[in-house]
Parts: C-alpha cells; sequence; structure tokens
C-alpha cells in the first residue's frame, strides 16, 4: 500500500444498500486490490469487479469526488476516498 493507513470506501444509493454499509476502511495499494477487498467485505457487491479488474460498468468509482478512475491499476494512497456509485443513477 502506498503511505500509511487505510483508505475509505464510501457507498451511495444501490451500492450502499448492497453493501449494508455507509462506508469501509480497508488497507490496499491499488483499485483492483480494493475492488478485491470491497466484495470480500460486502458479499452483496460481488460483481463488482470484471475479470479484467476493471470496475463492472454498472458502477462508478470517483477518487475524493475529483476524478472518475477504472484502471485496476490505479494507485491509491492513504487516506484517499473511493465513492461507489451506480452508474445507472439519476433524477
Amino acid at each position: 500500500m502506498n503511505g500509511t493507513g487505510p483508505i475509505i470506501v464510501e457507498f451511495f444509493g444501490i451500492p450502499r444498500q448492497r453493501a449494508g454499509r455507509a462506508e469501509l476502511a480497508i488497507a490496499v495499494g491499488n483499485l483492483a486490490d480494493a475492488l478485491a477487498a470491497i466484495e470480500k467485505h460486502c458479499p452483496g457487491l460481488a460483481g463488482l469487479k470484471q475479470a479484467d479488474g476493471r470496475p463492472a460498468p454498472h458502477y462508478l468509482l470517483s477518487l475524493d469526488g475529483r476524478q472518475f478512475v477504472t484502471d485496476p491499476a490505479h494507485p491509491l494512497q492513504a487516506g484517499d476516498h473511493l465513492l461507489v456509485l451506480s452508474a445507472d443513477a439519476g433524477g
């Protein structure tokens, strides 16, 4: 993992319902590791990660609310907030 300490994963909308929680603290090094850890700790989100390590197309992942990330190798730093949203959310 880069830095010291965990990242915080925040769940919104349908992902929050499926996760059964609002957030999760995990110690990981990159996006693929984070997705695997989320699936492990939140079985309701099985299928979040595709076989190639990228997020499933019905989810969006935002890093600190500033940029969307999809690259499995994208590094994560301690203290980062990874937001998990439903791609089909709307109003």
